[in-house]
């Protein structure tokens, strides 16, 4: 498994930006690759990404969500990733996003990139875009669940 961590300090309140995040079906607004995502359920996502040239689709499972605070996932069969997303409040009107994932690379094409550092680069860009798409729009969000996940107990 390879990972990649990555942080953005946005200059929204904690709340705009973690209800801009749940807004899954926005992410290719601002995510290198990301073609489509569509919300199935309150816990299921489908992605259709591209990296490499290649297109890809596969489920995630959200597996925890609180609000304001944290949203974690996992992929469920074809894709191997899981990640987290969280959210730290530096004041009232600045919030440090940080995104954490982890993914099994397929094939030469993927573990080629993984070893130049592609991941690590597209997950800065797609923060960095994060970022002025939130701002952008003057700190307002395009929906938001406010919703509870609770992380399953071993």
């Amino acid at each position: 498994m390879s990972g990649v961590m990555e942080s953005v300090d946005v200059a929204v309140p904690v709340r705009a930006a973690y209800d801009q995040w749940t807004q899954f079906e926005e992410f290719p607004r601002f995510m290198e690759g990301v073609q489509e995502v569509r919300q199935l359920s309150d816990t299921m996502t489908h992605w259709k990404v591209e990296i490499g040239g290649v297109t890809r689709e596969f489920d995630a499972r959200i597996t925890e969500q609180l609000p304001d605070e944290r949203v974690a996932w996992t992929s469920t069969g074809g894709t191997e990733q899981s990640g987290v997303v969280t959210f730290h409040r530096l004041d009232d009107s600045h919030t440090r996003v940080t995104l954490q994932m982890e993914f099994q690379p397929k094939g030469a094409v993927e573990g080629a990139g993984d070893k130049l550092g592609v991941v690590d680069r597209r997950a800065k860009g797609d923060l960095k875009r994060f970022k002025e798409f939130i701002e952008g729009r003057g700190g307002a969000e395009t929906g938001a669940w406010r919703g509870e996940v609770n992380r399953p107990q071993p």
